[in-house]
């Protein structure tokens, strides 16, 4: 039995999430968006290219939660993308009131699923989501530390002329500003970032103009694109988290997750690396942090729950 595959949101995200999910036969896929005609244009469209691609599931598009009913999968990239100029922040607003319709729409329909939400500001947009549907804590996660981390790893492998396959590293904390790129943790061809110093091979100063670029990465590609952000990399990391649930690969992966008491916080969502199996997050993985990145992590999490408390502010039932 094929798993069935619900993109809720038919935008620039949601299209390439059903076309990587189609080409990787995960499962049937339903577009919804509140404008039907996308969903079913993007919906056909992919769907008109399985005899060349040789992929066989079937794709439908819909305006209507109850086509959506009994998914196994749900992701969500329904909101407002980034204009320039334009924060994450100043998303809140308009974003928790479509996150809120879409919990409702979830818990009515696919109250068993596992939802990866990709709407920003993501870490509070997945507490709201949480908040609002009231659906395990374990089945609802944020994608975000993926595609930090790829970014960053990408950036890494152009400096250092090293394929991105050599090169292991974790992002963590919350999505945008207050990231933290795991530098303790990174290796490249099994060396660590110091051993690099050392070597001359990248200064420190340069290491951190990379990181500070990956922490832009989505507005350096809002100001490129003028009307829009970030969609193919953000889609290939989603579907990596899809994939490791429905395939119990139970792959390590960083992600917003809920934390209770791991690394110290309680009642928050943040970015740490997670296994993703069958049972939605079957672990949260305690990495051992140096003092800087402890210290940076507090930070992440802090400015996580500030955003937080202006969501509360604006919606008084979170």
């Amino acid at each position: 039995m094929r798993k069935k595959i619900t993109l809720i949101g038919a935008g620039q995200i949601g299209g390439t999430l059903a076309h990587l999910i189609a080409l990787k036969e995960l499962g049937d896929v339903v577009l919804f968006d509140v404008a039907a005609g996308i969903a079913k244009g993007k919906a056909l469209d992919i769907a008109q290219s399985s005899p060349v691609n040789g992929f066989n599931i079937n794709l439908s598009g819909t305006s209507d939660y109850e086509d959506t009913k009994n998914s196994d999968v749900i992701i969500i990239t329904a909101g407002v993308p980034r204009k320039p100029g334009m924060t994450r922040d100043d998303l809140l607003g308009i974003n928790l009131k479509i996150i809120k319709e879409v919990a409702d729409g979830i818990k009515r329909t696919s109250p068993n699923a596992f939802v990866i939400c990709i709407t920003n500001p993501l870490d509070v947009i997945v507490m709201a989501l949480q908040k609002y549907s009231g659906l395990p804590k374990n089945k609802i996660v944020g994608m975000a530390g993926i595609l930090d981390s790829s970014r960053f790893i990408y950036f890494l492998s152009q400096e250092l002329k090293i394929s991105v396959n050599k090169i292991r590293s974790f992002v963590l904390g919350g999505h945008g500003d207050s990231m933290v790129a795991m530098l303790g943790s990174t290796k490249i061809e099994g060396k660590k970032i110091g051993e690099l110093i050392k070597e001359g091979k990248i200064t420190k100063e340069r290491l951190g103009e990379i990181v500070d670029r990956t922490k832009k990465g989505g507005a350096e590609i809002v100001k490129y694109l003028e009307k829009g952000s970030a969609f193919y990399a953000p889609a290939a990391s989603g579907v990596e988290m899809a994939e490791s649930y429905v395939n119990d690969l139970k792959k390590e992966l960083p992600c917003a997750a809920f934390l209770s008491g791991e690394y110290g916080f309680n009642n928050i969502y943040a970015g740490v690396p997670v296994i993703i199996g069958k049972s939605g997050v079957e672990k949260i993985i305690q990495l051992k942090l140096t003092k800087d990145e402890e210290a940076a992590f507090k930070d992440s999490v802090k400015s996580v729950q500030n955003l937080y408390d202006a969501a509360k502010k604006i919606d008084p039932d979170l």
